[in-house]
């Protein structure tokens, strides 16, 4: 006689409703994890709103919004996000488990319903929409999620900015709120919320998978492998490490549990290392994802059409001034190669 069947396993690990900054930091974060992410992108970000963006780092001069927009989406999707252009209608509880008893093994917690595609079901939910929670009624009680404010002399309920904890947990497990608070307004602090999020995403999938919350909370960086020096070059260094740092924690350090735990914490260490070559090639990627959404007349206003001409290929330039007019310059690699 069989038993009774396995839950079926969720669609997505983690669903992030709103392409805002807010959104993609927190995808981002969860998808560089390895966490399988969906982003729904309804396209009215408050970010649309501003007609230029002046106070973000990293852009001396100020970046328009549809640039930065169209750079967070490209970041979420090379980090691995699934982003749809889609309204989420409603978040509803998965019916696996019953009412207020968790799902068991990688089972839904909810169904993630857009207004055309087809439902999606997700183990966590982040909520990253600035102005509309209403999706979310009927996870909580709208008493604990909303709160009523007078406006032109009529009352509305509004989403409860401070519902979520500075780290975007609420009451309801598996559910995440990354919209920025009254604290968050600005598109660098509602990006640095997501981050929070995301990083805690990732460390509440872990504790799922055994990990436990000091062994859970990571970093996500990457640093030069010429910085792991003299006996950090030895992994059973690292092993030595973890197991010096857990020997009082809550799991018994001879267990398989703890062993599984070391090895995959260990691996993810040690992946943050890169060499020269690497470092490289991954700071040309990301100057020619930059340098793609930047028009042609401002690159030669930045450079002058001596610098750029000296950069391209001899071939390319006599292509061009023959009549072909249509000559795309050859990646770095190919040109490399000859």
């Amino acid at each position: 006689m069989s038993g009774p069947a396995e839950p079926e396993a969720a669609d997505r690990d983690v669903v992030v409703v709103g392409c805002g900054p807010a959104g993609c930091a927190a995808a981002v974060f969860a998808a560089r994890d390895g966490l399988d992410v969906t982003v729904f992108d309804r396209g009215r970000s408050s970010l649309a709103r501003c007609a230029h963006l002046e106070n973000y780092p990293g852009f001396p001069a100020g970046v328009d919004v549809g640039t930065l927009s169209d750079l967070m989406r490209e970041q979420a999707e090379r980090a691995g996000c699934a982003v749809v252009d889609d309204l989420v209608e409603t978040v509803e509880r998965a019916t696996d488990g019953g009412p207020g008893e968790p799902p068991e093994g990688d089972a839904p917690r909810f169904v993630v319903t857009p207004q055309e595609g087809d439902p999606v079901t997700a183990r966590r939910v982040v909520a990253a929409t600035r102005y509309d929670g209403e999706y979310l009624r009927g996870l909580d009680e709208d008493g604990a999620m909303f709160e009523a404010r007078d406006r032109d002399g009529e009352t509305r309920e509004d989403f409860d900015r401070e519902y979520a904890d500075r780290d975007g947990k609420t009451p309801v497990e598996g559910l995440y709120v990354a919209s920025p608070s009254d604290a968050d307004r600005q598109a660098v602090t509602a990006a640095g919320r997501g981050a929070r999020v995301g990083k805690r995403v990732v460390a509440d999938a872990r504790i799922d998978d055994g990990w436990w919350p000091a062994a859970a909370e990571g970093v996500d960086w990457v640093r030069r492998e010429a910085e792991r020096e003299g006996e950090w070059t030895d992994r059973e260094r690292w092993v030595e490490w973890f197991d010096e740092t857990h020997a009082d924690g809550p799991v018994d350090p001879d267990s398989e549990r703890f062993a599984r735990v070391r090895e995959a914490a260990v691996d993810d260490a040690l992946s943050a290392y890169v060499d020269a070559d690497e470092a490289a090639a991954r700071a040309a990627a990301g100057h020619r994802a930059l340098a793609e959404r930047l028009d042609p007349e401002a690159v030669v206003d930045a450079h002058g059409p001596a610098a750029l001409l000296d950069a391209l290929d001899d071939g390319a330039v006599a292509a061009y001034a023959g009549g072909d007019g249509s000559t795309r310059r050859e990646p770095t690699e190919a040109r490399d190669e000859r």
